[in-house]
């Protein structure tokens, strides 16, 4: 697994500062968090293949987080895409799609399937993944979303089957999917006997336009990568609260808190700050959480298993 920023401003987009939109592959597959203004451009020279995209999570209906997206249906209508494309987001986001594509009178060749989320819950669910909704407090209804694999068997331990007396071959494989296998002197062997305890997945996490929180962090507890937006510096606190962002002390507290995170990447940074600035942001995030990060357009972070 993993993500790609597409985009990491907040509000307007700057010339080396796309909007904000977070892109996650997993196993060939892309998911696609918000599309801002520049997604596009982000994904191109990231030389990200358009028509895997599977499903675009969108946190909430303000312009600089969907204006990017009308682009992206359009343009996946010249890749041969097959597959229906899943949209999930807050109420209104069915009506923004489909009065869009009717007022640019958009040639689709493929399936929209627009999904509200109108409460917190799995919104994708796999054998082996699922991608959860939880609400946010901004000015609009808002969500935050996570990316969480499920566990994994444990390591099969060759050296344990051949002492069990069980014979290298397919037998082999029974025990490692799960079930136990018979021999011939009637006993059994059970995948427990020759496996180790069962390994952690990956999990990933995105949050942006909130105030803080601290009921948020049992969401996002555990994560590998948590993309957190730190709009301001703590001296403008009150300008994030009145806007219903904010502060990268904030999003660092969340992630010191909400335990387990490996990584935390700060995103949607105000226009207000240049790219030298930003690094005021990051200080003031890494005395609290001090695997803080500042996301910049194009950055890439693989999430690895830890075991």
């Amino acid at each position: 697994m993993e993500a790609f920023v597409l985009g990491s401003g907040g509000m307007m987009p700057l010339p080396h500062r796309h909007l904000t939109s977070v892109l996650v592959r997993r196993e060939g597959e892309l998911f696609l968090f918000d599309g801002g203004e520049g997604t596009q451009v982000s994904i191109r020279r990231l030389n990200l293949r358009w028509k895997k995209i599977t499903a675009v999570f969108v946190s909430h209906m303000h312009a600089d987080h969907v204006t990017g997206l009308p682009g992206i249906l359009m343009l996946s209508s010249q890749v041969d895409r097959d597959e229906p494309l899943y949209i999930f987001g807050p109420p209104r986001l069915a009506e923004y799609i489909d009065q869009t594509r009717k007022s640019l009178d958009m040639y689709i060749n493929y399936e929209i399937i627009v999904k509200e989320i109108t409460e917190p819950g799995i919104v994708w669910q796999k054998d082996d993944f699922h991608i959860r909704a939880f609400p946010l407090r901004h000015t609009k209804p808002c969500y935050g979303y996570t990316i969480e694999e499920n566990s994994r068997p444990g390591a099969f331990h060759p050296e344990r089957a051949i002492a069990a007396g069980v014979p290298r071959g397919p037998l082999w494989s029974t025990l490692q999917g799960g079930s136990d296998v018979l021999l011939p002197d009637g006993s059994s062997v059970s995948p427990a006997d020759v496996m180790g305890p069962p390994r952690s997945g990956r999990k990933f996490s995105y949050l942006t336009d909130s105030l803080y929180f601290p009921e948020a962090a049992p969401e996002v507890a555990g994560s590998d990568l948590l993309i957190c937006e730190g709009m301001f510096e703590s001296a403008l606190l009150s300008s994030a609260v009145e806007k219903k962002h904010m502060t990268a002390r904030q999003a660092a507290t969340l992630a010191r808190d909400a335990g387990g995170i490996r990584k935390l990447g700060l995103i949607h940074y105000s226009p207000r700050y240049t790219e030298r600035d930003l690094k005021l942001l990051l200080d003031e995030a890494r005395e609290v959480f001090p695997d803080t990060v500042l996301t910049k357009d194009r950055m890439q972070f693989p999430l690895e298993y830890l075991d």
